[in-house]
């Protein structure tokens, strides 16, 4: 009877551990500095520029995205999971973006976001943001339109969620349009050290 209890207790633990799907040992990510004007997809029928144009590793895609003027971090990779964690607004992953704005706004103006503010698809969740000093960037090509008589200010912006242009709303919702934004980091992964056009492959887990 015991055998028999225990040959029942094995066989629910091997149908339990048959429905865990098995490690990813080919697990792979990449970290891309994407340049402005480019697609965060691999194909384009207008013949515009794509991540094939700077990545020739095979079967990784892209999670989340980031749009065409926008500069700076994409993570690829191959993993399902991995990209559902990083791309899905539920985990709320940390991205933080450099903004350059037209103008120069105050504390008073940055508490606004700091609070949230009210969007047309609803208010945005508390961000950080602060003022920083111009980051050491690449130059963009083709340059942002500046004009001589309003200076600009580089601002430091985190978020958790993903809505489609969202820093840029929210800095114009401020009255400070947003003339180049570059994303420095998602979660622990930032650009650091990779120069724009450029890859790093890492592993996931460290």
């Amino acid at each position: 009877m015991k055998n028999k209890q225990n040959r029942n207790k094995n066989s629910k633990f091997d149908r339990k551990a048959s429905l865990v799907r098995p490690e990813n040992k080919n697990q792979k990510l990449v970290l891309f500095n994407k340049p402005f004007d480019v697609l965060s997809q691999f194909t384009d029928g207008d013949g515009r520029k794509t991540l094939a144009d700077f990545i020739d590793i095979k079967e990784v895609y892209a999670a989340g995205r980031l749009d065409r003027d926008s500069e700076g971090l994409l993570l690829l990779t191959n993993d399902g999971k991995l990209q559902h964690k990083i791309a899905s607004p539920k985990h709320k992953t940390n991205k933080t973006y450099w903004a350059q704005v037209e103008g120069s706004p105050t504390q008073n103006d940055l508490n606004k976001l700091i609070k949230g503010v009210e969007l047309k698809d609803g208010p945005t969740l508390p961000a950080k943001v602060m003022i920083i000093e111009s980051p050491d960037v690449w130059p963009r090509n083709p340059p942002i339109r500046e004009r001589a008589n309003i200076p600009t200010t580089w601002l430091s912006i985190t978020i958790t969620e993903g809505r489609n242009r969202q820093v840029r709303r929210m800095t114009a919702h401020i009255g400070f349009p947003t003339l180049r934004l570059i994303r420095y980091s998602i979660g622990k992964w930032s650009i650091d050290n990779i120069e724009n056009g450029e890859y790093k492959l890492v592993t996931p887990n460290k």
